[in-house]
């Protein structure tokens, strides 16, 4: 579903799902790290030596240093900076 949106829109999709689905299980196939930042879950699908396998992490059990998020992943900050924006607007 978000292939084809700009940071921005992806953000605004990721947390208007975020928002309605509190109750509910819903899967995303996304590619789009602001996207994904958002779940409770996520569940990678991979394959070796013709065998395939998976693997589920709560993101919430990570975390990047301060001084290197913002070299790690410059679109965090203005990811942060939208979240902000759409608090103060809605």
């Amino acid at each position: 579903i978000d292939a084809a949106l700009d940071f921005k829109n992806v953000s605004i999709v990721a947390n208007y799902i975020k928002e309605r689905t509190k109750n509910a299980q819903f899967v995303i196939i996304s590619l789009r790290n602001n996207m994904f930042e958002l779940a409770d879950r996520l569940v990678g699908i991979y394959k070796t030596d013709d065998v395939t396998k998976s693997i589920t992490i709560d993101p919430r059990n990570f975390s990047v240093p301060a001084g290197l998020q913002s070299k790690t992943n410059p679109a965090m900050l203005k990811q942060k900076k939208v979240a902000s924006q759409m608090k103060l607007d809605g």
